[in-house]
């Protein structure tokens, strides 16, 4: 009794809540690799684990993930004389990187103190790609004034963002 009220205690107060149906997945798939591995001599591959539970690689997967235990992103993971190296430090976004998003604010700051025409012509040809003529066909004035209306918003934008 005892026993079951402190793996109660763990099991729900467990930083990360976990359903106890992905946990039995979890440790049937941890089993079965062992299992596996003690009677072939090499670990199994994701598949032959699936085949001996009879449940699909994806949920073999989701559920090995769901039991890991979080990692901090300050966690060391290698120290050289003094300097370490975080978990932070191995993870990169291809997506947002810092400059990226300096860079939208800036470019959209840049943007916003156009006036509305001008503004107007930069999403239509630089965010929806369309050509000066569409342009010229959509807000009814000549492809010459698109050119030179988008020629002079852009030195706008250009000297804003060099100051």
């Amino acid at each position: 009794m005892i026993i079951g009220e402190i793996r109660r205690y763990l099991r729900d107060n467990n930083s990360i809540r976990v359903s106890r149906s992905l946990r039995d997945i979890a440790y049937k798939a941890i089993s079965a690799r062992e299992a596996l591995t003690r009677k072939n001599q090499k670990e199994p591959t994701l598949q032959e684990i699936a085949a001996v539970l009879e449940i699909s690689p994806e949920d073999i997967v989701m559920a090995m993930d769901a039991v890991q235990n979080p990692v901090s992103l300050y966690e060391p993971v290698y120290t050289e004389g003094g300097d370490a190296l975080y978990v932070m430090d191995q993870i990169s976004d291809k997506k947002n990187k810092e400059d990226h998003w300096v860079e939208t604010i800036s470019l959209n700051e840049a943007i916003s103190r156009l006036p509305d025409r001008e503004k107007n012509i930069v999403k239509l040809r630089f965010f929806e790609g369309k050509t000066q003529m569409e342009v010229a066909d959509e807000i009814h004035i000549s492809q010459a004034q698109v050119s030179r209306l988008e020629k002079n918003a852009l030195k706008s934008m250009k000297n804003y963002l060099a100051d």
